[in-house]
């Protein structure tokens, strides 16, 4: 894997996440398609097309490494992983079937059981998130890559956290208290670790819940802004794990560290 030129290959995916974007909007213009799955949740025809893209493209640029995706069974009974993608169609298909506007298109590289690099582009706010290696995080706004500082806006005096839920549990309140966390605003899909990437918020919290596609793209941003990704004992999260199932979680701006 060495060879793997990260940065061509990312850069490469720039526009084809840009292109699936107009295409679930335009998927959704016309009405999708919506099926309940066998886990009791929702998948329509959008999130097979923009995987279908997605996949083919990641696919013809790095074709000796397996993908996984949340939405078709490829792949999903290879044990002992170290080096994969890990994609997320639609992150957020609640909001995506509902015309809200926090859903996203995620793809992450695991090498060695590390996202190293990773995108997420959220169609219905314009806004692309990408990372090729620490220290390397942008958005591309406006046609310009704008890096990402996970720190910018920091204030010790106003921590401000992201969360999935307007009620956090004990275990989490605990957390957020021991952290001096002021405030939190429920947000959905994997935005929620490109606004704290982009130093937007200063960071989240989460108990074992959803699978490593749902968060793998992200963890890479906001490292690569400076942020950390923990459980909740500081262990470092890795990937491959049993049916793909995340552990609990803590995302922190640089600030936090």
């Amino acid at each position: 894997m060495t060879e793997l030129n990260l940065k061509k290959v990312i850069e490469d995916l720039l526009n084809t996440f840009l292109d699936a974007g107009k295409i679930s909007l335009d998927l959704r213009e016309v009405g999708l398609i919506k099926k309940i799955k066998s886990d009791n949740t929702p998948v329509s025809n959008g999130d097979l097309e923009v995987n279908e893209i997605i996949s083919k493209k990641i696919s013809s640029l790095t074709p000796d490494i397996p993908i996984i995706s949340e939405e078709v069974s490829d792949n999903k009974n290879l044990t002992d992983l170290k080096d994969f993608w890990l994609i997320d169609p639609i992150d957020g298909t609640y909001d995506y079937i509902n015309g809200l506007d926090e859903f996203t298109i995620n793809a992450g590289l695991i090498i060695d059981k590390k996202p190293i690099a990773g995108l997420i582009y959220a169609p219905a706010k314009k806004r692309m998130f990408f990372s090729y290696e620490r220290d390397s995080s942008f958005e591309l706004i406006n046609g310009q890559r704008v890096k990402l500082d996970s720190s910018k806006n920091f204030d010790k005096e106003n921590i401000k956290f992201v969360s999935y839920s307007n009620k956090v549990k004990p275990d989490i309140e605990k957390i957020h208290k021991d952290l001096k966390v002021k405030s939190f605003v429920r947000m959905k899909s994997s935005l929620k670790f490109c606004v704290i990437a982009a130093g937007e918020f200063d960071g989240y919290v989460a108990e074992p819940r959803a699978c490593e596609w749902d968060i793998a793209a992200g963890h890479a941003i906001l490292q690569g802004a400076g942020g950390i990704i923990t459980d909740f004992d500081g262990n470092e999260i890795l990937y491959g794990k049993k049916n793909f199932k995340n552990s609990s979680i803590i995302l922190k701006c640089k600030g936090l560290l």
